[in-house]
């Protein structure tokens, strides 16, 4: 040989060894990638199965919530049963006693009366209905009054204005509010709209009438 030649070495096949080798570690890589894939797929099934357990526990809490709303319904149809009993048989009683006093013999005294039109629907609705020969009054009891009742029963003093019209009753139409608890801004709106306004006074009623008040008249 020349100086500066090297010399090549044989290069060598692979032995069974080698291949054996290779196939198990193969294997072995594709077994823990199956392991792998196993484990996430069980952790899946178990957040699935959490899954549609919290949305049954949500179903059964959402009926039993939907059947307290509907038990409340009840009990606050009843509620308000029980005030429309308590406007008739103490609060009207009442008004008749003290509006007497006020110069205002009302003979007749109804409660929750409906206005009808001819095809029988309902115009509106009193919870009392006071009357004599010469005037008619509307009064709306409410357990705490507010300037939105006011405003309601404006509407409708012009309902029941047009319905004595139409029906020929020429009585003077007077209105009055009446609450257990009324808030100031809603007592002065109530009088600046010419309103009685009708507060409890301990065992007794008590009608509004600071100086220099004037009825509305419809």
């Amino acid at each position: 040989m020349t100086a500066g030649t090297q010399m090549r070495q044989p290069q060598m096949g692979l032995t069974f060894e080698d291949v054996w080798a290779a196939m198990m570690e193969s294997r072995a890589e594709h077994d823990r990638m199956i392991a792998e894939t196993d484990k996430k797929f069980q952790e899946t099934e178990r957040l699935f199965k959490e899954t549609r357990e919290f949305q049954k526990e949500v179903s059964a809490q959402q009926k039993k919530t939907d059947q307290q709303i509907k038990d409340l319904g009840k009990q606050m149809g009843g509620l308000h049963k029980s005030f429309g009993d308590l406007a008739e048989h103490l609060v009207a009683p009442n008004l008749v006693t003290k509006f007497r006093e006020l110069r205002y013999a009302f003979t007749k005294a109804a409660y929750d009366v409906e206005f009808k039109e001819s095809n029988g629907s309902t115009l509106t609705e009193v919870d009392v209905w006071l009357e004599n020969g010469d005037f008619v009054m509307a009064v709306e009891i409410k357990g705490k009054l507010l300037k939105k009742d006011v405003d309601d029963h404006l509407e409708r003093m012009d309902i029941l204005h047009g319905y004595g019209k139409e029906h020929g009753d020429t009585r003077k139409l007077l209105g009055a509010v009446a609450g257990g608890i009324a808030r100031k801004d809603a007592r002065d709106y109530a009088i600046q709209k010419g309103f009685f306004v009708i507060e409890q006074s301990g065992d007794t009623l008590k009608i509004d009438m600071p100086k220099g008040f004037k009825p509305k008249t419809w």
